[in-house]
């Protein structure tokens, strides 16, 4: 209990101790004057009356205060709601659309991997052409020169006269 609330329970109860025992005092009769005619009541009573007249007329305030901080507090928690679905929503379409963003960088990034590695694979083929090109000349070349070898041998073993043993 808050100390607001049991001061206030603590001073309630000590006004109805005071009634209950003064009560006969509260009870005896005067007359009392209400501006335009006089009336013979008790006055502790009257007061007392007057006291709990406003009593309830602040317990009716409070509860109204309570119920309107209620009802502002769910229409804020349901602006407050509404406000955090439209944030997720706009964080979702930027998901999305970073997504999307993502995923078409990605494909320009694999087609420019592809075109690079085909002019790459295209190079290296031309490359083995030439090379085996190269290869095929210089196999070529080596043969002739193999091949004059061979003839200048043979016709430098031709032109050799036996030598007979006798």
């Amino acid at each position: 209990m808050k100390v607001r609330t049991l001061f206030l329970l603590i001073v309630l109860i000590a006004i109805t101790a005071f009634a209950a025992l003064n009560w006969s005092a509260f009870m005896t009769q005067t007359t009392l004057s209400l501006g335009v005619a006089n009336v013979q009541a008790p006055l502790g009573l009257v007061m007392l009356g007057m006291l709990a007249f406003l009593v309830a007329l602040f317990l009716v305030f409070v509860v109204y205060l309570q119920t309107s901080v209620l009802f502002d507090a769910r229409r804020n928690a349901r602006e407050l709601q509404a406000s955090r679905e439209l944030a997720d929503q706009a964080e979702a379409s930027r998901f999305t659309e970073l997504r999307g963003f993502l995923e078409v960088e990605l494909k320009k990034q694999a087609d420019r991997g592809a075109e690079a590695s085909g002019a790459v694979l295209a190079r290296l083929d031309q490359l083995e052409r030439d090379l085996r090109a190269v290869v095929e000349q210089s196999e070529n070349t080596l043969s002739a020169y193999i091949g004059e070898l061979d003839d200048r041998l043979e016709k430098g073993a031709l032109g050799q006269t036996p030598q007979t043993t006798s």
